[in-house]
């Protein structure tokens, strides 16, 4: 630990602090120039709505606003990129303490990154504006992969494989943390695996080709899913053909039931 760390580790709430009302400062920036075209749009749109006679102002002001923030949007989807690449945000496998500067990258890649998470990428999940984005964000994605989810983090540091499949609502993250450190990690999803609705894959896991994930199944850190091995629960571990074949003879026979 170099000197200036200790000074972050030492006065840590002052640092952390600093570190996000900066973080503010650029994230405002960012969309400030991603609102500029939409304002303009608007600028001009509304001028001509003033020039329509009846009573259509209220609908045509309506479009025309919901079109802005499309527009907002898919500039934003250009914005952040571009800062992510001239910034500082090179994340690289790290252990440590939250407060260094080894975890300055992730925190800065991160926080740029939800600002199109939480609020325009839903609306492009599953279209190419969305894997283009995440692409641009050094998110690695195979040909033909399906990816039905924005609960990401740590874009830089995730492998998806071809015709890979993320189910709706999966968390997929390449960091975890305790005992007072920070982990980075990288996540690989091999060739053709599938990962069910809302499962969650935590840093440092390595996903088979062929392999497949159970919904709501959590993987924790140091999974190693073999190729075209099932896995499942709370925490995550293999099923076996036989065990499998159980649990659909299970469902099969309360489906009966019920019915």
């Amino acid at each position: 630990m170099n000197w200036l760390d200790q000074i972050l580790r030492r006065f840590s709430r002052v640092a952390y602090g600093t570190a996000v009302l900066l973080l503010y400062v650029l994230a405002s920036t960012a969309l400030g120039l991603a609102l500029a075209p939409a304002l303009w749009s608007w600028s001009r749109l509304h001028a001509l709505i003033l020039r329509l006679p009846g009573s259509w102002h209220w609908f045509l002001a309506g479009f025309s606003l919901a079109l802005c923030f499309f527009i907002f949007g898919l500039s934003l989807l250009v914005v952040i990129p571009v800062y992510n690449r001239v910034l500082p945000t090179r994340v690289r496998p790290f252990k440590g303490g939250y407060y260094t500067l080894h975890a300055l990258p992730w925190f800065l890649h991160n926080g740029l990154f939800y600002l199109v998470r939480f609020t325009f990428l839903p609306f492009v999940t599953l279209t190419p504006f969305g894997v283009w984005f995440l692409k641009a964000m050094g998110m690695k994605i195979g040909r033909h992969a399906f990816i039905n989810t924005e609960y990401i983090s740590d874009p830089q540091l995730i492998t998806i494989g071809d015709d890979a499949a993320l189910g709706g609502s999966v968390r997929i993250f390449a960091h975890y943390g305790g005992g007072g450190n920070l982990v980075i990690a990288p996540v690989r999803v091999g060739h053709r695996a599938t990962l069910g609705l809302g499962c969650c894959v935590m840093g440092d896991v390595v996903i088979g080709d062929d392999a497949t994930i159970l919904p709501q199944s959590v993987l924790l850190p140091g999974s190693r899913v073999g190729a075209g091995e099932t896995w499942g629960g709370v925490p995550a571990r293999r099923i076996d053909r036989e065990e499998m074949e159980r649990i659909k003879t299970e469902i099969r026979g309360m489906s009966e039931a019920l019915g």
